[in-house]
């Protein structure tokens, strides 16, 4: 019997609503690489079945995602990031502008690459006492997966550059009422509202919804472009490496030095 972690997307199909779980307790849902290439086929497969119309995205054991999995950050030369941020970037676009629409249902921590994952969907349900933050300098990163370009969007450049330059974490409620989030529950019912929202999309015309999400996805491509290239700089710069050990050691990095 194998020891190796539960780390796994879960598939739930319930008529024309498909719900995927981030399932990865080790880490609280961590996105590491394995769970962005689960995401990237399901969603592949998603688009060429007329039976899906929807799909709900949520996290297991009480938390949505807790952000990249740092101990599987270990990029060596700019090819190897490009490549990474290359193959990260084929499951944001189909998120963001394929033609199914998504829900997120979002309780505990969204933090960092899951932020990014709950602002690529369409709709944003969040429990109560869930808790956001984008957190990406703490290891020496700009946000990455459509952040800088989804979060801008939903909340205004000057909340989203607020929100990227500092660790704040920000409560359910304040979330709703900055447009971070779009309905708010109460503890534990994330999951049913993002289905029952889902179900209602579900049955809308498929058409309208599909050209309405690639319409506002223009943009978006060159975004990432520009996102894959310095994303890249990032990872091979002093600063992710000082910030990548303190977090291992559980310490306060130090930036700046040469």
């Amino acid at each position: 019997m194998s020891d190796a972690p539960v780390c796994r997307v879960t598939e739930q199909r319930d008529g024309a609503v498909l719900t995927l779980t981030l399932d990865y307790p080790a880490r609280r849902n961590a996105l590491n690489v394995a769970l962005r290439e689960q995401m990237f086929a399901i969603l592949e497969a998603a688009q060429g079945d007329d039976g899906i119309r929807a799909i709900v995205l949520t996290g297991e054991g009480g938390n949505f995602c807790s952000g990249g999995d740092i101990s599987g950050m270990d990029v060596r030369d700019a090819e190897q990031g490009r490549e990474r941020m290359r193959r990260t970037h084929r499951m944001v676009r189909l998120m963001i502008g394929g033609r199914i629409p998504l829900v997120a249902a979002v309780e505990g921590w969204c933090v960092g690459a899951g932020l990014s994952m709950a602002c690529a969907c369409d709709t944003i349900v969040a429990a109560e006492d869930a808790r956001f933050a984008a957190g990406f300098g703490r290891v020496g990163l700009m946000a990455d997966l459509g952040l800088p370009w989804t979060l801008p969007n939903r909340i205004g450049p000057a909340r989203a550059k607020q929100m990227l330059l500092y660790p704040d974490q920000i409560a359910g409620a304040e979330a709703e009422r900055i447009g971070l989030v779009d309905r708010l529950v109460p503890k534990g019912g994330a999951l049913a509202k993002a289905q029952e929202l889902a179900s209602f999309l579900a049955q809308q015309a498929p058409l309208p919804i599909a050209l309405t999400k690639r319409l506002l996805a223009e943009g978006l491509d060159a975004a990432l472009e520009r996102e894959r290239d310095w994303q890249t700089m990032c990872f091979l710069s002093a600063d992710h490496a000082e910030g990548r050990s303190a977090f291992m050691e559980k310490r306060a990095p130090v930036f700046g030095r040469k």
